[in-house]
């Protein structure tokens, strides 16, 4: 006797609809999750986009700072409001925001190694820690080798004896204008210089090539436009 089936041709595509709707639907939410985690890893050098502020007000420790956007090394610290530090680059010596790196290939990895064109800063909120003007007049002269270099063109150079934490670094130091610096010697890398003060409550502290202490005083007038522009006037 010859059977036959009991079920409809539309019963059969429901039956397969119901298989491969999950499939599509899993499928949408894969794409979706990786769109979006491409969109957090994207680089997002320059400026923030064409409707991000050219600068952000930013508060640290309590004390306001307006921050050019462009100047803000990681994206997530791109926004304003408080924040327990925040981390900026500026070209040397404009003092301008720095662009998009370019891309480096190659053919151009020779010409890429240029000089350090920009000096680096890190505002962080100090909690009460030791000032760094208090660090350098008690702390610092514990571990400074007794002799000290004459000073050339208005800068002393200190050694740092080897058996302290400071083993490795030099320390500079003007006063007119005022510079302090705790600089690396060159070695495989080019030696860097930190420069370190307080606003407010926030600790700044600069980051530069130890080659330009030989135009010291443009290095420490650098540093000093920086805080100011960054203040903004005072009310």
């Amino acid at each position: 006797m010859t059977m036959f089936s009991a079920v409809s041709p539309r019963s059969r595509r429901t039956r397969a609809w119901a298989h491969v709707v999950p499939i599509v639907l899993g499928g949408v939410a894969a794409v979706a999750a990786v769109a979006f985690v491409a969109y957090l890893l994207w680089p997002t050098w320059g400026s923030g986009g064409a409707n991000a502020p050219d600068r952000l007000p930013v508060s640290v420790g309590g004390t306001l700072f307006n921050v050019p956007t462009s100047a803000i090394r990681m994206k997530i610290q791109r926004h304003s409001g408080p924040q327990e530090r925040i981390d900026l680059d500026f070209l040397y010596p404009s003092l301008e925001p720095p662009g998009a790196p370019k891309h480096v290939t190659a053919d151009t990895v020779e010409e890429a190694m240029q000089p350090i064109d920009r000096i680096f800063l890190s505002i962080a909120a100090h909690r009460d820690a030791l000032a760094p003007e208090q660090r350098t007049a008690t702390i610092y002269p514990r571990y400074l080798d007794q002799a000290a270099t004459m000073p050339q063109d208005g800068l002393t150079m200190r050694t740092f004896r080897s058996d302290t934490p400071y083993g490795s670094e030099d320390f500079y130091s003007a006063a007119n204008p005022t510079l302090s610096a705790r600089c690396t010697r060159d070695a495989a890398t080019p030696g860097m210089c930190l420069s370190e003060r307080r606003v407010g409550g926030a600790d700044l502290t600069f980051r530069f090539p130890r080659s330009w202490l030989s135009q010291w005083r443009d290095a420490a007038d650098a540093m000093d436009r920086l805080t100011a522009q960054l203040r903004g006037p005072k009310g």
